[in-house]
């Protein structure tokens, strides 16, 4: 088991070439079992969840290509992926599977759409909360499906196909407006999708699915309007940077000073984030390169931030702008409306000396002079973040474990990190 150790205090200058979208990368990827032609999917991040879920739709008979390296290909530059479901051969997607990443549940959608049944094992728990899938079952039901639950499976069938409907989601559900994007596709007629969840992941699925010959409008709204088509084809297609990597950079930079451009990145995926990155005292400079941020002198400001559906503060961030609130001078206060349960890092975070109180859904953060380095443990994937946001800045040396979590959304961060000035290695305990 690998765990990564940071010594703190260097402030980070040069380039982070961001990768493509993990957020986007998992339903683009599952989309592929809509289409009997090839897809074609760019900038594809190395990812251990991205690693599974091709194992998951190897699993429903999907041959995939990776293409190797190319001439002038940097260590960091995103893989190139060939999926081809010619030939569906399983439509059960089984708990050994699903249960080591939820958003393999979301293959429950094309599945249906295009074998008319699918067979996939409930995801389980979750260490942020429960994450339901109520929502995602009645969208299918909506489109016409058949549900049952057996034996911690979810049964699914359409015989005759799934037909067009209008979906009223509750409230916002990402899960949800993939799942019944994905399926209304191949719905016969006309699908209205209401409450529909706005992220841009939800926007660079429909675009890649418009390629495929889907028809779609209003993506980026919360009202999506799908006209189902027979059959969709094949795409080539290119995934989104991801805005959760360079928010987490940004606050890297935020955190430790510096000077760092986030190649690649684009600003109008994270806007309400880098409004409270500049507001806590970095300059933050977007141009056809990507983003720069700057932190040359001054402390940190406290600024208070509450999470919400896009275009709001990203709950994915929540984490890491606690771990900057750490060192700010003065009272910060984070309110999460998303999950419960995703306060996990305050306990880790205390054991370099930050202050932090609960109260309810809200984290009080009162700013410390100094942080001080320690043995910690990630708890989950934004939690781990977070960590290394306040290991950068901490005195003396910081061991950052189960450093799995990392990897299932962080591409080469340490890499990254130590060709900025970072003081960062992996070390690898066997096992």
């Amino acid at each position: 088991m690998d765990r990564i150790r940071i010594v703190g205090g260097p402030q980070l200058t040069g380039v982070i070439p961001i990768s493509g979208a993990k957020n986007a990368a998992l339903p683009l990827m599952i989309a592929s079992l809509l289409t009997d032609a090839t897809l074609t999917l760019e900038n594809l991040p190395r990812l251990a969840d991205v690693n599974q879920l091709l194992r998951i739709l190897g699993n429903q008979g999907v041959d995939y290509r990776i293409d190797g390296k190319r001439p002038g290909d940097s260590p960091t530059a995103g893989q190139t992926v060939h999926l081809d479901a010619r030939r569906i051969v399983d439509t059960t997607a089984p708990y050994e599977l699903v249960s080591r990443m939820r958003a393999s549940f979301w293959v429950i959608a094309p599945l249906l759409a295009r074998m008319g049944e699918a067979k996939v094992s409930l995801p389980g728990g979750c260490a942020i909360g429960t994450r339901p899938v109520d929502l995602l079952l009645m969208a299918l039901e909506r489109l016409g499906a058949s549900i049952e639950i057996e034996a911690g499976y979810v049964i699914a069938r359409a015989p005759q196909g799934l037909r067009g409907n209008e979906i009223d989601f509750p409230k916002v559900t990402v899960g949800g407006t993939h799942t019944a994007l994905m399926a209304a596709t191949l719905a016969k007629g006309h699908t209205l999708i209401r409450n529909a969840a706005r992220e841009p992941e939800i926007v660079d699925l429909a675009d890649c699915l418009i390629k495929m010959g889907a028809k779609i409008k209003g993506a980026g709204t919360s009202e999506i309007e799908v006209e189902g088509v027979s059959r969709l084809g094949g795409a080539r297609h290119a995934v989104l940077p991801d805005r959760i990597e360079t928010g987490t950079y940004a606050m890297c930079v935020a955190m430790t000073g510096g000077d760092v451009m986030l190649q690649g990145a684009r600003a109008d995926l994270l806007q309400s984030a880098l409004d409270a990155i500049s507001a806590s005292g970095a300059q933050i400079i977007s141009n056809d390169e990507g983003i720069r941020v700057v932190r040359k002198s001054g402390g940190i400001v406290p600024v208070d931030v509450t999470t919400e559906p896009y275009p709001g503060f990203p709950t994915d961030l929540q984490a890491q702008f606690m771990g900057l609130m750490t060192m700010a001078g003065g009272e910060s206060r984070i309110r999460e409306t998303i999950f419960e349960n995703r306060f996990m890092h305050v306990q880790e975070l205390a054991r370099f000396g930050a202050k932090i109180r609960l109260d309810n859904d809200m984290a009080i953060v009162t700013g410390v002079r100094t942080l001080k380095g320690a043995p910690v443990m990630a708890t989950d994937l934004r939690a781990s973040a977070s960590l290394v946001v306040a290991a950068l800045a901490a005195e003396g040396e910081t061991i950052v474990n189960r450093v799995y979590h990392l990897d299932r959304g962080f591409e080469h961060l340490e890499q990254k990190l130590a060709a900025c000035g970072a003081i960062v290695e992996r070390q690898s305990l066997g096992g």
